[in-house]
C-alpha cells in the first residue's frame, strides 16, 4: 500500500471545448522515493489523454506531481496513482501514464496503466 494514501495536492481542471482530440504531457524530472530503501528514484513521467468535459489544469498537476518528491511510493503504484487521480480529476474518454524509470541496481523498469481498465 506504499504511497496509494498518501494526501497530495488536487488536480484542478477547466472546461474542454473541442471533441476528438488528445493531449500528451511530459514530465521529464518525475522524482520519489524507495519506499524499502529510502533511495530517490527518477522518471520520464508522459500522460496521454483524450478529454471530454474538462482538461487538466497544468500548474495544479505540476504540483500534485512535485509532491511525490518526498514520497515513499512503489513504481507500479505511483504510475497507477497518478492515473486514477487524473482520470478522477478530468474524466477523460481514456488516458495513458507510463514511467520510464532511470537505472537501479542495473535495471530499467518502464510501467504503463492506461484506463479504462482492461478486463480481467
Amino acid at each position: 500500500m506504499a504511497g496509494l494514501r498518501a494526501p497530495l495536492p488536487e488536480i484542478e481542471t477547466w472546461p474542454n471545448q473541442f471533441p476528438g482530440y488528445e493531449i500528451a504531457i511530459t514530465v521529464p524530472e518525475y522524482t520519489s522515493v524507495c519506499p524499502k530503501t529510502g533511495l530517490p528514484d527518477f522518471a520520464v513521467l508522459t500522460l496521454t489523454y483524450m478529454p471530454r468535459g474538462r482538461c487538466l489544469e497544468l500548474k495544479s498537476l505540476k504540483e500534485y506531481l512535485l509532491a511525490y518528491r518526498n514520497l515513499g511510493i512503489f513504481y507500479e503504484n505511483a504510475v497507477n496513482r497518478i492515473l486514477d487521480d487524473v482520470v478522477k480529476a478530468a474524466r477523460p474518454v481514456w488516458a495513458r501514464v507510463e514511467g520510464k524509470f532511470t537505472p537501479r541496481g542495473g535495471i530499467t523498469s518502464t510501467i504503463a496503466a492506461r484506463w479504462p481498465r482492461p478486463c480481467r
